[in-house]
C-alpha cells in the first residue's frame, strides 16, 4: 500500500488524494514530531503562566475574555469539541471527511499548533484503521475554520460520537478506536482548538474537485471535437498560429487537444458543401477552445490557491519559531472560498456550450442532414428528444450552482465573528456542480457518438474511432429503433467519469494537455 510522509512543510494535492480516494497509509515524520514537541514545551509553558494567552487558558471566540484555571482547562478542551460538534443534515462522503482529517494533520505536524505528538499519532491511527467520523453537510461558515466539521472529526479521537468503519457500518466512535487498539486521547491545553481551526474541508474538497475537472476538461474536449466531426465543421479555427495571438494558455491546450482528436478525420471540412452550406461554424463549435480555455485558466489560479493553502499552517493562536504564541486571521476561508466558486461559474458556461452543440446535433435544421433527433424512424422513434432535456435540466441546475456563496456573510459568535467566508458552501455546492458536469458531457459524448455512426460514406478519425469502439464495449449502444435510455446515459456517465473516455482517445492522440 502506498504511504504518505507527513512532515513539517506542508503536503502535495496528490497526497491528499492518495490518502482520501486511495486510502494511503499515513507516517509522521522524526521532523514532524520533533516540532510537535518542541511547540507543546511552548504551550505548556505559557499555561503555567498566571497571565490568560488566549486558546491556551482563556474560553472561545466571544467567551475569550474569560481565564480559565488550570482545573477546568482539559474540560475546556473537551466542551470546545462536543460543543462545536453541532453539524446537521446528511453525512458528507467519505473521501470528504478523510481529506479533511489529513490536512488537519498537516498542519498539526507543522508545529505552529502546539498540539503534542500523540494526538498527532493517534490522527494517523484512525485514519490507517479506516475509521471515517460521521460529518454533517451543515455546520461550517468557513471561517475560525471548518469548525463543526472538524469538531466530529475531533469527537471521535476523544472516542465520543459516531463514526463509520472500514465495512462501512457506523457504529459509536469509542467501539471501533476499542475494535483496532486506539486509545481516546485526553485533550489538554489548546488541542481541542488547535483540532477545529482550519480550512481543511474546503480545501480538500477544492483539491478533489481539481482532479475530477482536470479529466471533465480534457473529455471536454473531446466531446467537442465529435461533435464538430458529426457535424462536417472545419478545423482551420484549431490552428495553432490563430491562438497564438491570443495567448491565453487554457485556449491554446484546447484547441491543440480538439485538433490531436481530429487528426485524420474524413469529416472536416464539409461545411461549405452540403445542403445549408455555411461559411463558420456557430459559437458553440468554433468557440469551444476559447470557452473551455478560460475554465482551463480558472483551474490553474485555483491550483495555484490551493498549492499555497497546503503549505500553509492554519491556526489561531499559532506556535511561532521564536517562541510567541500570537493570534491571527488565517483561519478565513476567503482565497479558497473565491476559487472554489470561480470552478462553478466555469463549469456551469462549460456545461452550457457542450449542450448547445448536443440540441445542434438533434434539429435537423440546423445538423447538416442528420435525422431528427438522432432517430431511426422519426415519429415513430423519438430518438434523443429527451435525453437532451435531461442535459438542458443539468446545465440549468449548473447555473443556480454558479451563484458565489462567497458573496454573503452571516455575522456569528455574538458579532464577534462578524464577517465569514461561506467556503465549505462553495466547496459543496462545487461538488455538486462537477457531478453534473460530467453528466452533461456524457450526454454530447452520447449524442456525438451517435451522429458520427450515421455519416455514412464518412470516416471519422482514428481517434473518434477509438472512443466510439470504448464507449461501445463499455456497453452503451449505438443507432437503433428507441430503447430505454437511462442505462445507456448511466454507463456513459461512468465512462466519462472513470476516465475511460480520455484514455481511449489518448492511446491514439498521446498524452493530451
Amino acid at each position: 500500500m502506498h504511504t504518505v510522509v507527513v512532515g513539517t512543510s506542508g503536503t502535495t494535492a496528490q497526497d491528499v488524494i492518495a490518502v482520501a480516494r486511495g486510502n494511503a497509509r499515513v507516517e509522521l515524520s522524526q521532523d514532524a514530531l520533533a516540532a510537535l514537541a518542541k511547540a507543546r514545551e511552548i504551550v505548556d509553558a505559557l499555561a503555567a503562566k498566571p497571565e490568560p494567552v488566549y486558546g491556551v487558558s482563556t474560553g472561545f471566540g466571544a467567551l475569550a475574555t474569560r481565564h480559565i484555571s488550570r482545573e477546568l482547562r482539559a474540560q475546556l478542551q473537551r466542551n470546545i469539541v462536543r460543543s462545536h460538534a453541532a453539524g446537521m443534515g446528511a453525512p458528507v462522503e467519505r473521501e470528504v471527511v478523510r481529506a479533511l482529517m489529513f490536512l488537519r494533520l498537516k498542519t498539526v505536524c507543522s508545529g505552529h499548533t502546539g498540539v503534542r505528538p500523540e494526538v498527532a499519532q493517534t490522527m494517523a491511527d484512525v485514519l490507517n484503521a479506516g475509521i471515517t467520523p460521521v460529518v454533517h453537510e451543515y455546520g461550517s461558515l468557513g471561517c475560525s475554520g471548518d469548525l463543526a466539521p472538524l469538531s466530529h472529526c475531533a469527537l471521535t479521537l476523544m472516542g465520543e460520537g459516531d463514526a463509520e468503519g472500514p465495512d462501512g457500518v457506523v457504529r459509536p466512535a469509542g467501539e471501533l478506536l476499542a475494535a483496532h487498539g486506539i486509545e481516546p486521547v485526553e485533550l489538554r491545553e489548546k488541542e481541542g482548538l488547535a483540532l477545529l481551526n482550519g480550512t481543511d474541508g474546503m480545501l480538500g474538497m477544492l483539491i478533489m474537485a481539481l482532479d475530477d475537472l482536470d479529466r471533465l476538461y480534457k473529455s471536454a474536449d473531446i466531446t467537442a471535437a465529435l461533435s464538430l466531426e458529426a457535424l462536417l465543421g472545419t478545423d482551420k479555427v484549431l490552428a495553432p498560429e490563430l491562438h497564438a495571438i491570443r495567448p491565453h494558455p487554457g485556449q491554446g491546450a484546447a484547441a491543440a487537444n480538439m485538433l490531436a482528436v481530429l487528426r485524420g478525420s474524413g469529416l472536416t471540412g464539409h461545411f461549405q458543401e452540403d445542403e445549408a452550406p455555411r461559411v463558420q461554424d456557430a459559437y458553440s463549435v468554433r468557440c469551444a477552445p476559447q470557452v473551455a480555455g478560460a475554465g482551463r485558466d480558472t483551474m490553474a489560479h485555483a491550483r495555484l490557491v490551493a498549492e499555497r493553502e497546503l503549505a500553509s499552517a492554519v491556526d489561531n493562536p499559532v506556535v511561532l519559531p521564536d517562541g510567541r504564541v500570537e493570534s491571527n486571521g488565517n483561519f478565513h476561508g476567503a482565497p479558497v472560498a473565491y476559487v472554489l466558486d470561480f470552478l462553478a461559474i466555469a463549469a456551469a458556461d462549460l456545461g452550457s456550450i457542450a449542450e448547445r452543440r448536443t440540441d445542434r446535433l438533434l434539429d435537423k435544421n440546423r445538423s447538416h442532414g442528420l435525422p431528427p433527433f438522432l432517430a431511426d424512424d422519426a415519429g415513430v422513434d423519438s430518438g434523443l428528444m429527451i435525453a437532451q432535456y435531461t442535459q438542458a435540466a443539468l446545465v440549468s441546475e449548473l447555473k443556480r450552482l454558479a451563484v458565489p456563496a462567497s458573496a454573503d456573510s452571516i455575522p456569528s459568535s455574538a458579532m464577534q465573528e462578524d464577517h465569514v467566508s461561506m467556503g465549505w458552501s462553495a466547496a459543496r455546492k462545487l461538488r455538486t456542480a462537477v457531478g453534473n458536469l460530467g453528466r452533461i458531457i456524457a450526454v454530447e459524448l452520447y449524442a456525438a457518438t451517435r451522429a458520427i455512426e450515421l455519416r455514412d460514406g464518412l470516416t471519422p478519425a482514428p481517434a473518434s474511432r477509438a472512443a466510439i469502439e470504448a464507449l461501445r464495449a463499455a456497453g452503451v449502444q449505438g443507432p437503433g429503433p428507441d430503447r430505454f435510455l437511462a442505462p445507456d446515459l448511466e454507463a456513459a456517465d461512468a465512462f466519462v467519469r472513470e476516465g475511460k473516455l480520455v484514455e481511449a482517445v489518448e492511446r491514439v492522440t498521446g498524452p493530451l494537455a
